[in-house]
């Protein structure tokens, strides 16, 4: 008698756990909370969620100098440095040339640019494709662990490898919420 009240829920645990490994749960997420470097004010919070064939960028800024700022995901999570520059160079596991996120070739970690109003408030919203959090898919482009910096000056999205984008202003670490 016992076996006939296990078989049936037996297929519901199953698939309950092969929802739950798909990712069915809801979406996978990760955040970086922005703190400024040394003689700066630039705080924000960078929250992504994995979509088909990329990441959606959530980004909110504040305490920029109006106007454009670089903005990119770095090789290394590690903001120390009072500059940020342990954060290393751009995130660039493909070994494309610096570039505009909607034109052509460029860094895996190349963003659109941050744009503050006049009080230096900014917020961005994009799908960059090519990125994960999970580390499905090639892995390459797993962000977990890396680096985001806002710098001071725009992203010409041409010098190389950095875009000529000025001092970091700001700087966070990817981490996994969910």
């Amino acid at each position: 008698m016992k076996s006939r009240f296990l078989i049936p829920t037996l297929p519901a645990t199953l698939l309950i756990a092969a929802c739950s490994n798909l990712g069915l749960g809801g979406p996978i997420t990760a955040e970086a909370p922005l703190a400024p470097t040394k003689g700066n004010t630039v705080s924000g919070t960078v929250k992504f969620t994995e979509v088909d064939g990329g990441v959606l960028v959530d980004a909110s800024v504040t305490g920029l100098s109006p106007g454009k700022h670089g903005f990119h995901i770095h090789e290394k999570g590690d903001c120390s440095a009072p500059d940020a520059t342990s954060a290393g160079g751009h995130f660039n596991p493909t070994g494309k040339p610096h570039g505009e996120p909607a034109k052509g070739d460029h860094h895996l970690g190349d963003m659109p640019m941050l744009v503050a109003d006049a009080n230096g408030n900014a917020k961005l919203g994009t799908v960059l494709e090519g990125l994960t959090i999970s580390g499905k898919g090639n892995g390459n482009g797993n962000i977990v662990g890396r680096g985001v910096i806002v710098h001071a000056a725009p992203d010409d999205f041409t010098t190389q490898p950095t875009g000529n984008s000025g001092a970091r202003v700001a700087c966070g670490v990817i981490a996994r919420v969910k």
